[in-house]
């Protein structure tokens, strides 16, 4: 059965972006958060234009061929621009979850406006044998909220950005995880956990 499972870069103090996102200004200030995609010279087998260190490309490569569909929040698909009327993963249609009107659907996106759990679904079938990915803090912690996530992989990379979007967004409760691999890399720890229910 395909998993639910989110991947992103993230500081040492839990945000995922810098200050002032949005629009044109894609992570604000947070920029190096992306910097281990393009400082080795292991070129992806996923993503066009990706040249990351051998410990990063086992993994990323490893995660993304396992994306059959992305699941991304509002407002990580406004900060993306509509990510180009496409999606952030070269070969999986994008849902979107969203609570204001939606632009007109493209050939490969989606929008979603009645909750995480009818977005999840859309993003499952979409995505057949394969997994959904989720972006975005407020679609993780939804999806959190709602026990839908299975894993949980933290591109930790070592900055303290001091303010920007956190992660994770407030929790109901404590949600436990177990550690299936820690890979450190340069610039880069990625720690890849199971949700434990």
């Amino acid at each position: 059965m395909s998993k639910v499972i989110t991947a992103l870069s993230v500081s040492v103090d839990g945000y995922i972006t810098g200050r002032d996102p949005g629009p044109g200004r894609g992570l604000g200030d947070g920029g190096m958060l992306f910097d281990w995609y393009s400082d080795g010279d292991v070129r992806s087998q996923v993503f066009d234009g990706f040249t990351l260190s051998e410990p990063s490309v086992r993994l990323f490569d490893s995660l993304a061929s396992r994306v059959g569909a992305s699941l991304a929040g509002r407002k990580t698909y406004d900060d993306s621009e509509g990510f180009g009327g496409g999606g952030p993963h070269p070969d999986a249609p994008l849902v979107v979850l969203s609570h204001r009107p939606a632009p007109e659907n493209s050939e490969r996106q989606t929008f979603v406006t009645t909750g995480i759990e009818d977005a999840v679904a859309a993003a499952r079938e979409a995505a057949g044998d394969k997994d959904v990915a989720l972006m975005g803090g407020g679609v993780v912690t939804e999806a959190l909220k709602a026990r839908l996530v299975d894993e949980i992989v933290l591109h930790q990379v070592p900055v303290l950005l001091g303010s920007g979007r956190p992660f994770f967004q407030t929790l109901p409760e404590h949600i436990s995880l177990r550690l299936i691999e820690a890979v450190p890399a340069p610039g880069v720890t990625h720690l890849h956990y199971e949700v434990t229910r």
